[in-house]
């Protein structure tokens, strides 16, 4: 079968369509040939594919060929049988006949004859050619296809169809185009079942040694080229692909030695998308096919499969993959290839591939995710046939040329050597080339970098070519290391040495190789570029290296190719890194500005990963372009980035190098000043300590801590620092400044800044700002807190522990009343005041008193203060233990002076007691009561208060202050209430008077008289003193003393006496008060403060006033309580209660001639219907009556107390109750009712 290859590859190249036949049988193809071929290609048909599946297939290609033609009849049975994908996948018969009997007689038996081979797929187009007007020959036609479907379609197939050359036509091409697509897929499912029995068979023998890679091929290929002329490409890819998975299973079976390819000239130009470049004929091997050229045929014929599937983008991915791999291959055989064929070989694949998805890629063909991989890939293939670019362009002499740049370096010096068997050598006449590339790299000096930075180069090569090209010579000499290595640099470990190189090339026996000078590396490089113009057959290409120029022209070409595609695919960061090699070529050319504008990219890439080592070899770059520039803005902020860079990435000196060009700016004009932004190299924190805490309105001294990342000292002519309020986001920011000039030492600094008065809330650092020379600089990093020995702590997290703290406006400070009890009225009292302060100092308090009206200081007397004492061992105000406060040395006597007095300063931190002498004046005179009464006229509580303003002056500058109004009560040292014990039968009257202490002290009575009122008098004393003497009488706190009179009624008085008449008693009394001024009341500084002094001037005085009535012997009224309603009282029913007022005698006090009344009754109770109070007349003649009734409505049930009558101008004593009214009254609930309907009369 291997021998039908070359007639399978001519049928293969020269057949494009399926072929449909055409059985012309009545002379009809010219008639009907140009009808046919305009329906080519079909616009719409369905096949199956491999799995039976039905697929739509649009443009369907095919060509109609006579069965006359010579194409179908020169072949032979074998070839029909394994070519059978160019045979006729459809027959159609062309017919016509005008008569039924020459249909019978010979038409039918023909179309019997033809239609007899079961294999085929045919059907019969029927052609009538009768007029329209002529109806005879219409039906004939008519009943002759009738006959014709008759006996050749059936019920499952239809096999007939009508050509109406005269009538219309347009259903007829839909039936034919029906017929043929059906015709077509019978034919294919018949032919893929046959290849692929065939390629069963063959698989199953494929591990015998008689099978052959050739046989199989050719079906495993013709099945695949069938499947592609039927536009089932997916099922063709499918084919391809597992025929590339045979093959490699062929190539890779151990024991078989087979010639790899790849040694003829133009090989080194890749054949990915060229499947006819090199003919299959030329590259069979035995039974099989040369790795070298069928692996690249197969990829080919798969991307033009991937091209018409309009997948560009797996194009590109499977070719990455497949130069990935095959250079593997190319890897194994590269002793036995041209020298570096390998790396020529991938350059060309990936520039091809890379042109060609581009010509057939258009954006939005596929999602936004594989559009992203594609350009993925197209910048992987770029990005590798840039290092094999490198690669060939270092073995040239333009090594020097290349950036050494970490990602130069990445990719060569892992990038192997090229492995020839042997290393070229140089011709015989290239001494001139050999001398100028000797003065060449001579001539080769390396750039210095801006501030003086000394680096050592990075390597861009896997070990040191002279080496390896020695190695790789014929026959390698023991020579010398200075020869060998040219002079130059050491290997890239820094070992290489003398003894690296000194070895013999010794071999078995006493065989003595030749001895040949190592060659230098000019020789080298020489050797390499005669080799290599061997190897490239593109002229394109090796006019790259022709020169420097065309070398960095195809280099830059290539790194923005590469950059471009990384930019719009998800390895944006690939694209950002070749920019800097973008930017290393700009420079080098004098192009600044787009160097600077790449090489910030490259920064901003790296500084956002944190790549500091990748940062530090480009940043430096980026300065010196923006320096030419004449940006001094970007300058300055390259320099401060520099700076903040690790210290050991570089040098002492050139770290102050990049601190010299700042100050230099910063004191120099600038022509546009800028902010700069050194949040990178100054950052700050507060204290590991507690949060600074003030009050509101408080100045303060705030602690900050900076760290300086500069080498050496630096001045700030000024620094101010921003407080940012964590609770309320409209407070918006507020800046502290220092007062001069600061300087910062390099690592950790500690100042202090004046801190003025804050608003409520809690802070966090904000910004720093400064200024250093004329440049405004900013940080707004923060620094986290560490020990005082980690000098080198620089770290950028935003701290959460605020800085300060300013409370609310609370109470910094309390005063209070020192006692709650009363003091003695009109007498001097120590009033004490209670000076607490609240985590808060006092010291250089300033205390105005003002007291209110019925209250004045006693100024003759000093003020004192002492230290609070405490009646229990629980916490002070300011938490510390009180230690029962029994020091002496706290007290002080202070003096008011204007109303003001300052506070010692012993008194600042601790809670103390100020004691300011004071009187109570009430010029009113006390009133006593009756005992067992509430009586209006008892003193209220509020007729002993007075006021005193204070104000508390402190803080610093007294910018605090606090107001406090505190009441004191002021009280007499007894209430007096009086009762008549005892009626004697003389008319004597025991008068019992009552005392009530009044104050928090223990009162001694010394003496007591009573001056009667007119209309009474003593009887038995005429000192008007008590019958009975129990003085001193001692009247303990809060409890009730009682002095018994005994008094009578005056029988006679005449009428001077009345109109003299004292309406009141006054009671006397002579008392000590035993009192601490702690507690309350106590004896008045001004009395017993000479001891000297008797008890008589010790002794106060006290009067009380004390009313005394006649009594009263027979009421004037009487009030009586009508009965209720003898059918009782229900919720809701209106009753009317009446009362009857009667006149005993006539009242003297009252000369009126009516009453008034005033109705008391529980609003939840009762509902009044009237009015409750007002007057009715009353004659002033005993005996005289009325009647007061007032309608009321009940409204809760059960036992409730009635309305009252009461008589608001006369006394209760004149009043007797006869009948009284009941207590309680019973209120039934309400009747039960009903309701009912009745029909409307």
């Amino acid at each position: 079968m291997a021998n039908f290859l070359a007639q399978f590859l001519s049928i293969k190249n020269s057949c494009e369509r399926l072929v449909i036949a055409v059985e012309d049988v009545s002379d009809l193809w010219p008639l009907v040939k140009k009808g046919f071929e305009e329906r080519v290609p079909f616009k719409r048909a369905t096949l199956n594919n491999k799995t039976r599946n039905p697929v739509f297939v649009d443009n369907l290609p095919a060509e109609f060929i006579l069965t006359t033609d010579a194409r179908l009849r020169s072949r032979f049975p074998q070839e029909q049988l394994l070519f059978s994908f160019r045979e006729p996948y459809a027959t159609v018969i062309l017919v016509t006949c005008e008569d039924l009997d020459e249909f019978k007689t010979i038409l039918k038996p023909r179309l019997k004859l033809i239609t007899q081979n079961d294999e085929r797929e045919w059907f019969i187009v029927f052609v009538s050619r009768a007029p329209p007007h002529n109806d005879q020959a219409t039906k004939l036609a008519k009943k002759v296809y009738a006959r014709l479907e008759v006996d050749f379609s059936s019920k499952k197939r239809e096999r007939c169809c009508k050509l109406d050359i005269n009538g219309p036509e347009a259903s007829f091409w839909e039936d034919l185009e029906s017929k043929i697509t059906e015709c077509v897929r019978n034919t294919l499912d018949r032919r893929i079942q046959f290849y692929e029995e065939e390629i069963r068979k063959l698989s199953e023998q494929r591990f015998k040694p008689v099978w052959s890679f050739c046989n199989f091929f050719i079906l495993k290929e013709s099945l695949a080229f069938m499947f592609e002329m039927s536009h089932l490409h997916e099922d063709s890819l499918r084919e391809y692909d597992e025929l590339e998975l045979c093959y490699l299973e062929t190539v890779n079976i151990a024991g078989k030695q087979r010639d790899f390819g790849g040694m003829e000239h133009g090989d080194d130009q890749a054949a990915l998308l060229n499947p006819q470049k090199k003919p299959l004929t030329q590259i069979v091997q035995d039974d099989s096919f040369r790795e070298f050229e069928f692996r690249q045929y197969l990829f080919a014929c798969q991307a033009k499969l991937l091209f018409k599937l309009n997948r560009p983008f797996e194009v590109a991915s499977r070719g990455y993959s497949f130069v990935i791999s095959f250079s593997k291959a190319l890897a194994l055989h590269e002793s036995m290839i041209p020298f570096c064929l390998r790396e020529v070989w991938i350059i060309t694949s990936c520039l091809s591939l890379a042109d060609a998805t581009a010509a057939r890629y258009s954006n939005g063909l596929v999602g936004p995710d594989i559009e992203r991989e594609y350009y993925r890939v197209r910048g992987e293939l770029y990005s590798l046939c840039r290092a094999k670019f490198m690669r060939l362009a270092y073995l040239l002499g333009y090594g020097s040329a290349i950036e050494r740049s970490p990602v130069n370096s990445a990719s060569l010096s892992m990038l192997p050597w090229p492995k020839p068997a042997i290393w070229p050598s140089v011709p015989a006449d290239a001494s001139s080339e050999v001398l100028a590339k000797e003065k060449m790299l001579l001539q080769v000096t390396p750039r210095v970098k801006h501030f003086g930075i000394q680096r050592k180069p990075l390597p861009l090569e896997p070990t040191f070519l002279l080496r390896e090209a020695n190695r790789r010579r014929a026959s390698l000499s023991v020579g010398n290391a200075s020869e060998i290595f040219d002079g130059r640099t050491a290997s890239i470990d820094g070992s290489g040495s003398a003894a690296a190189m000194s070895r013999t090339n010794s071999t078995p026996g006493n065989f003595e190789s030749s001895i040949d000078r190592p060659m230098k590396l000019a020789e080298i490089i020489v050797a390499a570029e005669h080799a290599l113009q061997k190897t490239i057959s593109d002229p394109s290409l090796w006019a790259s290296f022709s020169s420097l120029d065309e070398f960095e022209q195809k280099y830059l070409e290539l790194s923005k190719s590469a950059a471009e595609n990384y930019h719009n695919s998800w390895w944006k960061r690939h694209g950002v890194v070749l920019d800097g090699e973008i930017a290393a070529v700009c420079f080098k050319h004098g192009d600044y500005d787009l160097a600077a504008k790449s090489y910030e990219k490259v920064c901003a890439l790296y500084s956002s990963e944190g790549w500091e080592d990748l940062l530090a070899d480009v940043l430096p770059n980026l300065a010196e372009c923006q320096k030419i520039l004449n940006d001094q803005a970007g300058y300055l902020s390259s320099c401060i980035r520099l700076l903040s860079l690790d210290k050991g990435l570089f040098l002492s000196k050139e770290r102050q190098a990049f601190q010299s060009e700042v100050v230099r700016l910063a004191h120099g004009e600038m022509e546009h000043p800028v902010p700069l932004d050194v949040s990178s190299l100054i950052t700050f924190s507060g204290n590991s300590g507690p949060p600074l805490e003030l009050c509101d309105g408080d100045p303060g001294i705030l602690s900050v801590i900076l760290w300086s990342g500069f080498p050496d000292d630096i001045t700030l002519e000024s620094l101010s620092l921003t407080l940012n309020a964590t609770s309320n986001a409209d407070e918006g920011v507020k800046a502290i400044r220092s007062s001069g000039a600061t300087i910062l030492n390099p690592g950790r600094n500690t100042i202090t800044l004046s801190l003025p008065p804050q608003k409520t809330g809690s802070y966090v650092l904000g910004v720093l700002t400064g200024q250093i020379g004329h440049l405004r600089f900013r940080s707004h990093r923060f620094a986290r807190g560490g020990p005082a020995e980690s000098d080198d702590l620089m770290s950028y997290e935003k701290p959460t522990r605020p800085i300060l703290k300013v409370h609310k406006p609370r109470a910094l400070v309390d005063l209070a009343a020192a006692v709650s009890s009363a003091l003695l009225m009109n007498e001097p009292q120590w009033l004490g005041i209670i000076v607490k302060p609240i985590n808060y100092s006092l010291k250089g308090a300033v205390l105005h008193i003002d007291t209110g009206p019925g209250l004045k200081i006693e100024e003759s007397q000093p003020i004192e203060m002492e230290m609070y004492t405490y009646t229990d061992t629980s916490k002070s105000a300011n938490g510390l233990n009180d230690k029962n406060n029994t020091s002496t040395d706290m007290e002080t006597q202070l003096n008011l002076k204007d109303g003001s007095l300052e506070l010692p300063g012993w008194a600042s931190d601790i809670t103390s007691v100020l004691w300011v002498p004071v009187r109570a004046i009430n010029d009113g005179l006390a009133r006593g009561t009756s005992a067992g009464t509430v009586s209006p006229e008892r003193p209220s509580v509020v007729d002993g208060l007075r006021t005193v303003a204070l104000k508390l002056e402190f803080g610093v500058s007294h910018n605090q202050s606090f107001d406090q109004t505190i009441a004191v009560h002021f009280t007499n040292p007894f209430h007096v209430s009086t009762r008549v014990a005892d009626k004697c039968s003389d008319g004597t009257l025991l008068l019992q008077v009552i005392l009530h202490s009044q104050v928090k002290a223990c009162l001694t009575i010394h003496d007591a008289w009573l001056d009667l009122q007119d209309g009474f008098v003593h009887t038995g004393q005429t000192d008007c003193r008590p019958t009975s003497a129990f003085f001193p009488l001692v009247v303990p706190s809060s409890s009730k003393a009682g002095i018994l009179f005994s008094i009578s009624l005056k029988t006679t008085i005449t009428e001077e006496e009345v109109k003299a008449m004292n309406p009141d008693s006054i009671l006397n009394i002579r008392y000590k008060i035993d009192g601490n001024r702690n507690l309350g009341s106590h004896t008045p500084m001004s009395v017993g403060t000479n001891g000297s002094e008797d008890d008589v001037t010790q002794l106060l005085t006290f009067k009380s006033a004390i009313v005394l009535q006649r009594p009263v012997l027979e009421p004037c009224l009487a009030v009586g309580f009508l009965p209720l309603p003898s059918g009782g009282l229900r919720v809701g029913q209106l009753f009317t209660m009446k009362w009857r007022v009667e006149r005993l005698k006539y009242l003297e006090e009252e000369n009126k001639d009516e009453v008034q009344y005033e109705v008391n009754a529980s609003s939840e109770h009762w509902m009044i219907a009237g009015r409750k109070q007002g007057h009715v007349p009353l004659s002033i003649k005993q005996g005289s009556r009325i009647e007061i009734s007032i309608l009321c409505v009940p409204l809760t049930a059960g036992y409730v107390r009635p309305p009252q009558l009461e008589l608001p101008n006369i006394g209760e004593a004149n009043i007797s109750c006869n009948p009284a009214g009941p207590h309680l009254v019973c209120v039934f609930p309400p009747p039960l009712s009903s309701s009912y309907c009745i029909p409307a009369s």
